[in-house]
């Protein structure tokens, strides 16, 4: 698979301050990579190097094996045939959805522009819609003109800064969907800034976690949350219980809720002393009248029931998380606390 997008230790400075560290990364034809991280991590001032609108101070951005910034190159973003979609949807109020559309489309005679566009308006769901007004649509129908005219000229990397923070919650995710199945038909890469984990496991085959102008890790969403490679991203990506654990051999570790197996041999040895992490869900709990475990708080969540429990070792009291499907525990039971079988992670204290 060709790269569209490579970068290799690429940093840039904003007013004097260094917003981007030596990132490297590659993304594959097709690919859809969401760069995620809290604000002031540098996702936009990445999204903005690459479209060449913010200088790089060092290393390079390749798009299609191509430099198109580095210390003997330039390309203007004009040239680097990208196509970009902003949270603002950045429209021309004063042209029409048809006008928007084909804005970027030069190089065509008038019947190929009347067929892109008719191409356009049945891909994105505005057929009938051409002659309207920006200001006579809806924000999501906005939103999808302003993804037509990204992808009318044929982008091979397209970047999406935010583009769904303005649309409405209920059709949020099912726009999405359909986006990445427009871009997944045409095999456009795409990079797409976002600061919700939910967003980034909806739309993209890859996430970039970023802290402070780094890519702290890089892989499928499933990798990153299930074997993140630091607390910062086990937490960016959900919430989690840490329990203190000590290695007792290749695949198994004593902590308060009990000795508990991993399906894979743990990385850290015997007589290591560290945390053990554990998502809400890799947790099972059972009514136990001798259970290490009792239950402090209940939310009932339609599909699940969210159960907080404390549990006591060496007379230091832990509180744990459980999202479990048994509805009829109530506050105040005791009950046992034992893992879903799973690759368990640990980190150092």
């Amino acid at each position: 698979m060709e790269n569209t997008l490579k970068l290799q230790q690429v940093h840039s400075d904003y007013q004097g301050q260094q917003v981007l560290k030596g990132l490297s990364l590659t993304l594959g034809q097709g690919e859809i990579l969401a760069l995620l991280g809290p604000s002031g991590c540098g996702k936009t001032t990445l999204l903005r190097a690459v479209a060449g609108l913010q200088a790089i101070s060092q290393g390079e951005v390749h798009i299609n094996g191509q430099v198109v910034s580095g210390n003997s190159a330039f390309v203007p973003s004009e040239q680097r045939g990208i196509g970009m979609i902003f949270q603002d949807y950045a429209l021309f109020p004063h042209l029409t959805v048809a006008e928007n559309i084909l804005f970027g489309v030069t190089k065509l005679s008038a019947a190929e522009r009347l067929v892109r566009l008719d191409d356009m308006l049945t891909l994105v769901k505005l057929e009938g819609l051409a002659k309207r007004y920006p200001h006579e649509l809806s924000g999501g129908q906005q939103q999808r003109v302003s993804i037509a005219r990204a992808l009318a000229y044929e982008p091979q990397l397209l970047l999406l800064d935010e583009p769904f923070s303005n649309i409405d919650a209920q059709v949020r995710y099912e726009m999405m969907a359909e986006i990445r199945s427009i871009l997944k038909q045409r095999n456009v890469s795409a990079v797409f800034v976002t600061h919700s984990k939910d967003e980034a496991f909806v739309f993209a085959d890859t996430l970039a976690i970023l802290n402070q102008g780094v890519i702290v890790q890089h892989g499928s969403a499933e990798i990153l949350y299930t074997a993140p490679n630091s607390r910062y991203v086990a937490d960016f990506l959900g919430s989690g219980n840490y329990l203190p654990a000590a290695v007792l051999d290749s695949h198994s570790v004593a902590t308060p809720i009990g000795d508990l197996t991993s399906l894979t041999p743990l990385v850290f040895l015997n007589e290591f002393n560290g945390m053990v992490f554990l998502r809400p869900q890799q947790l099972a709990i059972n009514a136990d009248d001798q259970g290490v475990g009792m239950i402090t708080e209940r939310r009932f969540l339609g599909t699940f029931c969210h159960y907080w429990v404390s549990v006591e070792a060496a007379s230091i009291t832990y509180c744990v998380e459980v999202r479990s499907q048994m509805m009829q525990l109530s506050i105040g039971q005791k009950v046992a606390v034992t893992t879903e079988p799973h690759s368990l992670v640990l980190f150092e204290s």
